[in-house]
């Protein structure tokens, strides 16, 4: 990946390129880099495009968080890309005086935004940066390696700039950044739910118990399907659900009569979660009707939830300190 991100990246000559070996160990490739780098006489900020060309081709590195803006100004439609930059950099650097940001639109119209985060008295970190990723005229945001110190300041940099009033935590996360975005953003093959069951073929049915079990397959394939879609869904790899209620049986006074609730945390992990959930339906593994606990996830894009005595379901606003 590093070969073809170089090639795009065109600081080095062809000859340079290909004095690199890429079979050697990592550590040796970057000194190998380094040293043609200190001889082109290339600064931090040829350094910081590369890295952002690297991470642009491949997103689905560390964790991404999302977020919703709220409440939208009338002109909230019109912001553009140069309008968006020159504010978004603007508002930043009004709450943090050494910051550095590069800002770049992708080829899908993602704005893709690098952070590298200073102080009062210290230069800007390039070694972690913040990503933030935003699809203009949308809603959704998504972020990557922010700290809970650090956070009002994006937070309140994207909300001016981008002419929204609040934003909030969306509650869904994940390593796949297309995962997260196609769930959020609806772009993945829904499927709506039918009071109609699909018709069985009746021909070279041998009896009614094969007729009968027939059409409970094909009752759990439909119902799972409307759950969670026919075609590809967004590849999430977990699912947490937070219990926090009182907990409830009379033979034991001790537990039932605690002032602090009952808590328990479930997380559901899978190299594809919604695939995982979808086949355990049809095969009959896990009841239907689908319960909205899981089929929620694709209904209000989370996969964050928080269930309590009064919300069953109620998305949780509280995350990590640290994103």
């Amino acid at each position: 990946m590093l070969k073809a991100t170089l090639e795009k990246w065109d600081r080095l000559t062809p000859h340079q390129r290909q004095s690199v070996d890429f079979t050697l160990p990592k550590w040796v490739i970057t000194q190998t880099l380094v040293t043609i780098c200190e001889e082109n006489g290339l600064t931090m900020k040829h350094i910081t495009e590369l890295e952002m060309m690297h991470v642009i081709e491949n997103p689905n590195q560390g964790t991404w968080y999302s977020f919703q803006l709220l409440d939208p100004e009338d002109d909230a439609h019109s912001v553009e890309l140069m309008l968006f930059k020159e504010q978004f950099k603007t508002h930043l650097r009004e709450l943090m005086r050494n910051v550095s940001i590069k800002i770049k639109k992708h080829t899908d119209e993602a704005v893709w935004i690098r952070i590298a985060w200073g102080s009062g008295f210290s230069r800007p970190n390039h070694l972690k940066p913040t990503y933030v990723v935003h699809y203009l005229q949308s809603p959704y945001v998504f972020v990557r390696n922010l700290t809970s110190k650090l956070k009002p300041l994006l937070m309140q940099s994207l909300t001016l700039s981008t002419r929204h009033q609040a934003i909030k935590d969306a509650n869904l996360s994940g390593p796949k950044l297309m995962a997260i975005r196609d769930l959020l953003m609806k772009q993945y093959q829904q499927s709506f739910p039918t009071n109609d069951a699909s018709p069985l073929a009746k021909e070279n049915q041998p009896g009614p118990i094969v007729n009968e079990q027939a059409e409970a397959r094909a009752s759990r394939r439909r119902m799972a399907s409307e759950a969670f879609g026919k075609g590809a869904v967004p590849q999430l790899q977990s699912a947490v659900y937070k219990l926090e209620t009182k907990y409830r049986d009379p033979s034991n006074r001790t537990m039932t009569e605690r002032d602090e609730p009952f808590r328990c945390v479930v997380k559901y992990s899978s190299s594809n979660i919604l695939e995982s959930f979808r086949h355990c339906a049809s095969a009959g593994i896990a009841s239907t009707p689908v319960t909205p606990l899981l089929s929620s996830i694709l209904l209000k894009g989370r996969n964050y939830f928080v269930i309590t005595d009064n919300a069953p379901a109620a998305a949780s606003q509280t995350r990590q300190a640290d994103l």
